[in-house]
């Protein structure tokens, strides 16, 4: 059975080589204050049973925003996978796989595609499932009859401007695997207790425990930003800043890109030093420190959760070359990427 919740550059070393002067050195990564104040709203709104061989494409993103929640300005997706294995895609992105236990997030609700193990045509979820209103939560149930997926779908609304699209804080899709223990196991635990007590609300919504979605995502927030640079040093904050937001959104969707802090500066229409000094006091971390941090998070996700090789990898995160990547990335991480992959 399917859960659904709803709920980095071109060149080399010396690019990515700290710029002059002293970074603070970042806090222990601690979103909890953070994450703990967003104003989220949603429910558990789906289950899914497929069986190989099965692939679907979602609605796009505003008619599902307008039948789950009418009144957001933005939604955010969550599939937990609570049986079997599956893969994602979203917009234009990477084929991300998951498996039991893993909770796929879409933070913009991006237009996705997602299918099993074995190839199968894609078939539009609206054939699949009947259109509001629901007299009890939807079960969709596809497939040839081969082995089992199940998925738990939910839906969250969200203002926060963590979940601006403009910004590219996130990718359009991304896997977080909780580590074994007790999160893993909360996990697991809440999505079957929100399923038992999810009901019929009225004619054209399904209620049932909101706070189990919300403190999902905010876990699952909380692990992915775990390897994000300077979260900790007022990040969030640093979405909002006039000065430094402009780089970051560009840094975020372009990490690819050979970018200089002059080319950053001007899209933030300040000098070079202005922006640097800017960094330095919102983040503790000079422009390309943090798109050198940027990178390696994304690469992470990318090995993880993709089976792209590492010479793939890297022209995604903004190397020339594997060697140029596998060295930066070894001094981030201790251990060359073949290697961290197999680690995960």
């Amino acid at each position: 059975m399917a859960v659904t919740i709803s709920f980095m550059t071109h060149g080399s070393i010396d690019h990515d080589r700290p710029t002059a002067g002293a970074d603070r050195s970042p806090a222990p990564a601690d979103l909890s204050g953070v994450l703990s104040g967003l104003r989220l709203r949603g429910a558990i709104f789906l289950r899914g049973e497929y069986s190989e061989a099965w692939a679907y494409e979602s609605l796009p993103s505003i008619d599902a925003a307008a039948i789950l929640d009418p009144q957001a300005t933005r939604v955010v997706l969550l599939h937990v996978v609570a049986q079997g294995r599956c893969w994602i895609e979203a917009g234009d992105g990477e084929r991300l796989w998951a498996s039991a236990g893993d909770v796929i997030v879409l933070p913009y609700n991006d237009q996705h595609r997602m299918g099993g193990t074995t190839y199968a045509e894609l078939v539009p979820i609206g054939a699949l499932i009947d259109p509001p209103p629901w007299t009890s939560m939807p079960v969709i149930q596809h497939g040839n009859g081969g082995a089992a997926t199940q998925l738990v779908c939910g839906y969250l609304s969200c203002d926060d401007v963590l979940f601006d699209p403009r910004l590219r804080a996130f990718p359009p899709a991304f896997v977080v695997t909780p580590p074994d223990g007790p999160a893993r196991a909360w996990v697991r635990a809440s999505i079957e207790y929100a399923l038992q007590q999810t009901a019929p609300a009225g004619v054209d919504r399904i209620a049932g425990p909101t706070q189990i979605p919300e403190l999902l995502l905010v876990e699952v927030l909380r692990l992915h930003l775990a390897s994000a640079p300077a979260v900790s040093n007022g990040w969030v904050r640093a979405l909002q800043d006039v000065v430094v937001a402009p780089a970051l959104a560009a840094m975020h969707a372009n990490p690819e890109h050979k970018w200089s802090v002059a080319e950053l500066a001007r899209l933030s229409s300040v000098s070079p030093t202005v922006l640097d000094e800017r960094f330095r006091e919102v983040l503790g971390l000079a422009p390309i420190r943090y798109l050198t941090g940027w990178r390696m998070h994304i690469a992470e996700g990318l090995l993880h959760t993709t089976d792209l090789p590492v010479a793939a990898v890297a022209p995604r995160v903004g190397y020339d070359s594997e060697e140029a990547f596998s060295r930066a990335f070894k001094r981030a991480h201790g251990e060359a990427p073949s290697v961290w992959r197999v680690h995960r």
